[in-house]
């Protein structure tokens, strides 16, 4: 059980350290846009409906 989780810990450690603080930075900024699309999607769709 414990090789896991230091298995799963590695593996985050390999994927940060090749795309750095960029490709987290980038794909962090992604996500929250995408959660603001979909939010303000759903709402101009329920103020349509009404």
């Amino acid at each position: 059980m414990e090789n896991s989780t230091e298995n799963n810990n590695s593996k985050f450690k390999k994927w940060f350290k090749r795309v750095g603080w960029a490709g987290f930075a980038f794909f962090t900024i992604k996500g929250l846009i995408w959660l603001v699309i979909f939010y303000f999607g759903a709402d101009t769709l329920q103020s349509c409906i009404k």
